[in-house]
């Protein structure tokens, strides 16, 4: 390590004297005083990591002489503390470390190499569905569900974890990964013994999740990356970056009287978004902080992918050691948060620092909200909420004609009455299970789920929950039985202070059942509906909602059969599974009729503020995180028995469909490449504004006569058994068939229908996006994809890069990307470009019968590309555009091939060494 700024230095913590990298030493040659709390972290890793060529005196300089106000120009390189990962994306992170254990020693270097340097944990927690609901056994139907279909993945998870040092693995029915994080692996403070010496520097983290920034609440700096930028910083690679903008978000007051974080957290969400925050770090303070809860704070934090900011972080004050206290940690790690914390300046004050630009709420002003229903940044008010369904809805029935009038009969749920049905545009009458008669309309609530890291952390909105479950009964009120009703606990902690409260029983006998211990309806793990529901909602061709806790609406996400998805706080959750529909305003319009004959308003059975703050008080104490997370890593028996190999190195399975070695680094030489122009590409997809991660990457279920159907059932696999994509990984074959299948996704090339189609030049044939590619590849023709603004948003999905790249995809053009997504792209070799301001595919006239010769990149030297697009008609149109290579690092890394080859060449050069 060098120490350029004499900055090395001694404190005393508990009995134990730190090796500490000191701001205040620092402080007496810059003016650290004026710095963001965000930004002095980044100075604190730069201080610590020196070593004269990642990171060097002058990166360090520039952070503390930073200006607020420059465009971000400066490289610097930021290595993470530890990684945590969730087991969609921690599965195929696993899957290419192990691939890279088989590539070093082809390389000649050794399988030791190829070990996580820095703490990795992997919270299992996306693999869990709800198949069964609104029962006793739901929990345990879905447990046995989830392990007979993930077998495969879970015992190579158990393989990682005993070959991999510094790899540990939270099993399923735990809780949800950032919740777990939040409640228990964040240390806030970290300290880690090297070559003798014990230092003390601040948690950091990077996550295969976007919503890792949950944990900013909390003070830990932390933002989610792809999974191949997640694995090159496990095996000691720092992340290279601009020294980033920050703004400030100044909170002053406090919420009304019946205002929950969530509708302080979507009003947020939409401000920032209107203000513009993509790239940039987010930092709260003012007063009002003093009065925000860290649950609340962790609820904030947590939706930053949703306002596009890199993280939304919280600086460490007396709340945060309160939290702390509150979860079990003990004691000396309480103190060594507060010592070092006050020690370095990174104790919350009065004093407010430089930003790059600001925004003010008064909390008072914050309204019940919800969002939706298809972006969480469109916020709507609750009293606006019937409004939005009648304004949203026109548009989704435009298409639509009028059903035969005739009668058929279905089969009821679970043993029910037969079903009657009288087809019709508007409305269908269904019977489900032994509930009377009911219309099923356009705006019906057919999903209401309490789920999602976003809440499920708060106990403030949970109880809150509970309470208007209590009152509900009390009056008589019931769901509508066409709800899918369901609730998946962030963790176990939750259930224990649900059931100290007395309101497990409240919410079960409203149907919210536990499901789960994880994310589930948010991530599109909804399960089916019932059957009688979903034949309603196909033959009426309806226009049904979902509204869930969550943090993502995405199209197409929650589930393929509902076009309109609201994000809500836990206890409207409640509310509208009783309503039974968004066509109503619950401000004026009654939830239902009470069991006196009178109606029943959402003010009737609304808690007050001091009802829940007192619940919280008497429900939940530091025995039951300390309880919960004594064992977390040791499983059930479910788990326990699960056989895995053992081995250095994994033993492929040629016949499985879940873990498979992936091409990456098939035929790899130590010699490195250039970046060169692209001659002669075609168009795989013209697309428009806000195509997300969700649209390209595989997730959901697997159709029978898609490409990764008939692929599957070409090995064997029956549909019954295909599991859904997030589950499959690990498997580059499923994988790649899905890339760009989402069934919402429009393709402008074939007039903006939905569905994962194409068309193919020169031939004029309309193909599955999968089958065009391989015809291209085949052919030797590479290919590029045209879209709009924000394209990439959403999760930070590895798959959304690597079955782009897979599919022979060189280079997105693109009028605006996501951070993370570009990051990734980047990473597996795929080139982002930027379309000119006030240029895009519809001003150029571009419609996808050309080809593209993309010139003047100069491996990587130049920012600025020539395109020359040529018409089958003989037409061309040169443009040029952005090369988002952002760093010399990143360039570097693209002549690589990407991030893991670049990783995997200077493993192998060292241990040949």
């Amino acid at each position: 390590m060098h120490d350029s700024y004499a900055t090395r230095d001694t404190l005393a913590i508990n009995g134990t004297d730190y090796t500490i990298f000191s701001l205040t030493r620092l402080g007496r040659q810059f003016d650290l005083a004026r710095l963001p709390y965000s930004m002095k972290i980044l100075l604190e890793n730069l201080l610590r990591c020196e070593d004269g060529v990642s990171v060097t005196k002058d990166a360090i300089a520039a952070i503390a002489q930073w200006d607020a106000r420059a465009e971000p120009a400066t490289e610097i390189a930021f290595m993470p503390a530890r990684v945590v990962l969730q087991d969609f994306t921690g599965v195929p992170c696993m899957v290419d470390l192990a691939a890279m254990r088989d590539a070093v020693v082809k390389l000649g270097g050794s399988v030791a190499n190829i070990n996580p340097l820095i703490p990795a944990e992997l919270v299992i927690d996306h693999s869990v569905q709800v198949d069964s609901f609104g029962q006793r056994d739901s929990l345990e139907t879905n447990g046995e569900i989830e392990f007979s279909r993930n077998g495969e993945r879970y015992s190579f998870l158990r393989w990682g974890q005993k070959a991999f040092d510094n790899f540990k693995v939270v099993p399923p029915n735990t809780g949800i990964v950032h919740q777990v994080n939040l409640e228990h692996l964040a240390r806030v403070v970290m300290e880690r013994e090297i070559d003798g010496v014990r230092y003390a520097f601040p948690d950091t983290v990077f996550g295969t999740d976007s919503h890792t920034t949950m944990v900013n609440g909390l003070g830990v700096l932390g933002w989610g990356v792809g999974g191949i930028e997640a694995e090159a910083a496990m095996l000691g690679q720092p992340s290279s970056m601009l020294i980033p903008q920050v703004v400030g978000f100044k909170l002053t007051g406090q919420l009304p009287e019946g205002v929950t974080a969530t509708d302080l957290v979507l009003t947020v969400t939409q401000m920032l978004r209107s203000l513009g925050v993509v790239g940039k770090f987010v930092e709260f303070y003012g007063d009002g902080l003093a009065r925000l809860p860290l649950a609340d704070r962790a609820t904030i934090a947590n939706m930053a992918p949703e306002y596009g900011a890199t993280c939304g972080i919280f600086p460490i004050d007396d709340e945060s050691l309160n939290y702390l206290r509150l979860s079990g940690r003990s004691e000396e790690q309480i103190t060594l948060v507060e010592t070092y914390a006050k020690a370095q300046g990174l104790w919350r004050t009065d004093q407010e620092a430089e930003y790059s630009a600001t925004l003010h709420l008064d909390m008072a002003t914050v309204l019940p909200s919800l969002a939706g229903p298809k972006r969480p940044q469109d916020r709507v008010l609750l009293s606006d909420m019937k409004a939005n369904y009648t304004s949203n809805v026109i548009g989704m029935i435009a298409g639509r004609k009028a059903a035969e009038p005739a009668v058929q009969r279905f089969e009821g749920e679970g043993g029910g009455t037969a079903v009657e049905h009288a087809a019709s545009v508007l409305a269908a009458t269904v019977a489900v299970a032994d509930e009377p008669d009911f219309s099923l309309k356009d705006g019906a609530v057919v999903i209401a789920a309490i789920t999602s890291c976003t809440n499920t952390s708060n106990p403030a909105v949970m109880l809150a929950a509970g309470l208007v479950a209590r009152n509900a009964l009390a009056r008589g009120l019931k769901p509508a039985p066409w709800v899918k009703t369901s609730m998946a606990p962030g963790s176990l902690v939750v259930t224990d202070y649900l059931t100290k409260a007395g309101l497990l029983a409240d919410l079960e006998q409203l149907g919210f059942f536990i499901v789960g211990y994880g994310c589930t309806t948010c991530i599109g793990n909804s399960g089916p509906l019932p059957a009688a529901v979903s034949r309603e909602i196909e033959l009426g061709d309806l226009a049904v909602a979902a509204v869930l806790s969550g943090n993502r609406n995405f199209e197409g996400r929650v589930h393929p059969e509902v076009k309109m998805n609201y994000l809500a706080s836990p206890p409207l959750v409640v509310a509208y599974a009783i309503a039974g529909t968004v066509d109503i305003d619950l401000t004026t319009e009654p939830l239902g009729t009470g069991s006196d004959g009178q109606p029943v308003y959402l003010r009737d059975i609304w808690p007050s503020n001091q009802e829940v703050g007192d619940l919280i008080g008497s429900s939940i104490g530091p025995e039951m995180f300390r309880r919960n997370y004594a064992n977390v890593f040791a499983g059930d028996r479910r788990w326990n028995q699960i056989a895995s190999p053992d081995g250095t190195v994994f033993a492929w399975d040629s016949d499985s469909t879940y873990i498979k070695n992936p091409p990456y680094f098939d035929g790899m030489q130590m010699a490195v490449g250039s970046i060169a122009d692209i001659h002669g590409a075609r168009m795989l997809g013209l697309f428009g504004d806000s195509i997300t991660t969700d649209h390209i990457s595989p997730a959901g279920n697997i159709k029978a006569d898609s490409p990764a159907g008939r692929f599957l059932q070409s090995r064997g696999v029956a549909p019954a058994h295909f599991n859904s994509y997030g589950s499959r990984r690990g498997n580059d074959d499923v994988m790649v068939r899905g890339t760009f299948a989402n069934i919402r996704i429009k393709n402008l090339m074939l007039g903006g229908r939905e569905g994962g189609d194409t068309m193919h030049y020169p031939s004029e044939q309309t193909l599955s996006i999968y089958d065009a590619a391989m015809l291209y590849k085949a052919n030797g023709v590479p290919l590029v994809v045209i879209a709009g603004k924000e394209y990439g948003a959403g999760s930070s999905r590895d798959w959304a890069a690597k079955g782009t790249m897979l599919l022979g995809v060189k280079a997105v053009i693109a009028e605006s990307f996501e951070r993370i997504h570009r990051s990734n792209l980047v990473g597996m070799g795929v080139l982002p470009l930027q379309f000119l301001d006030g240029q895009g595919a519809a001003s150029l006239g571009l419609k996808g019968d050309e080809t593209f010769d993309i010139t003047g990149l100069r491996d990587g030297a130049s920012r600025i590309a020539d395109v020359v697009a040529r018409s089958e008609d003989g037409r061309a149109v040169q443009f040029q555009v952005q090369v988002l290579l952002m760093t010399p690092k990143e360039v570097e890394y693209f002549r690589h091939g990407g991030i893991l080859h670049y990783v995997l060449r200077q493993l192998a050069t060292r241990a040949a060494a």
